[in-house]
């Protein structure tokens, strides 16, 4: 790989990639390591990519690898045991406090960060795509490697849940 092509690369998408997996992670300094194994493997598999995909699409393909690998990981090391991690069904739950950039974030995006926690990982990955990182359907989809169908599907649930999360949080903050 050419070294001006991964810098370009970095020099363009390194916030973006970063940013995806802080809202994945909730840890900067994990963030930050996780990033760099994704420009690992770019640097690996850049001579693969056949360019059916944008280089956009392709790297966020490769962040979502690597923080699918992330969680399996951990929830390995976590429970000692070597159960299968269904990123699809299960939560992408991060056992991290909210990293110090959130703090400076209103009350509202707070909440909808931490509603986000009860979607599924699928969920939380097309919202994150789509909403904080704005990808469009298609783009998303690539990504995923999932038909525009399914990420609307997925989309229209999880916003669901989300609004269903925070009505409650609000009529729980009406009562307080």
């Amino acid at each position: 790989m050419q070294e001006s092509i991964f810098h370009r690369l970095y020099d363009t998408y390194h916030q973006d990639v970063f940013n995806f997996l802080t809202y994945l992670v909730k840890n900067r300094t994990i963030a930050e390591d996780l990033s760099h194994e994704v420009y690992v493997r770019v640097l690996k598999s850049y001579e693969r990519f056949e360019g059916k995909s944008s280089e956009k699409t392709w790297l966020f393909s490769i962040a979502k690898n690597v923080a699918i690998d992330y969680f399996r990981k951990k929830q390995i090391r976590d429970r000692h045991s070597f159960t299968t991690f269904d990123w699809e069904n299960e939560q992408l739950v991060s056992p991290m406090s909210t990293p110090e950039q959130f703090t400076e974030l209103s009350d509202q995006m707070r909440q909808l960060l931490e509603a986000l926690e009860a979607c599924t990982g699928d969920q939380k990955m097309v919202i994150i795509m789509r909403y904080m990182q704005e990808l469009t359907i298609q783009e998303t989809a690539e990504v995923l490697g999932w038909t525009e169908g399914k990420v609307k599907t997925t989309q229209h649930r999880a916003l669901k849940k989300l609004r269903e999360i925070l009505q409650k949080l609000d009529g729980e903050g009406a009562n307080a």
